[in-house]
Formats: C-alpha cells, sequence, structure tokens
C-alpha cells in the first residue's frame, strides 16, 4: 500500500471523528495528530510484514526444565485412560 498526501488534524477532530480518519488510512493516506498546532502523532497503515523463516528458533524443544514432573504425567496418563476406558475389564 503506498502512502498517499497527509493531513493534518487537532486532537479534537481525531476524538470526534476517529472512524473516518481510520478509513481515509484504510486508502493509504497518513493523517498527522497535532496539538496546539505541534505534530504529536502519525496515524497511518500498517505494512504488512512477510513472515520470517526461521524466526521462532530456539523457542521449542527438549528442555529438561519444562518437562512434566512424573505426578504431572500420571495424572495427565489417567484423564486420556478414563476417557478411553482403559481401565474397564474387557
Amino acid at each position: 500500500m503506498k502512502t498517499v498526501a497527509t493531513h493534518v488534524v487537532n486532537v479534537h477532530e481525531a476524538k470526534t471523528h476517529l472512524s473516518k480518519l481510520l478509513e481515509r488510512v484504510q486508502a493509504g493516506e497518513t493523517i498527522v495528530i497535532a496539538k496546539a498546532g505541534k505534530p504529536i502523532a502519525e496515524l497511518g497503515p500498517i505494512e504488512p510484514k512477510p513472515p520470517l523463516f526461521g524466526s521462532m528458533k530456539g523457542m521449542f524443544g527438549d528442555d529438561p526444565d519444562a518437562a512434566f514432573t512424573p505426578e504431572a504425567e500420571a495424572e495427565l496418563l489417567a484423564m486420556f485412560d478414563d476417557d478411553l476406558g482403559l481401565d474397564d475389564p474387557v
């Protein structure tokens, strides 16, 4: 999305007409919000970022500190056994 002309509005106008300003931003316009004539913020479209390959590297793995405790593992397995009826005689 290419940014077109910038429009300056005061804080009151921005609060009053936020929905309309957001529509203009969606169309590619950048809106500058000013307080007492001084620019304080910029409202503009967000450029989508492509996913970065490998950006989650190292976030998952076999961390022994994060493993289930034997008690937690037994409790989890018991929940599945109950649901599957494995404790019931055939």
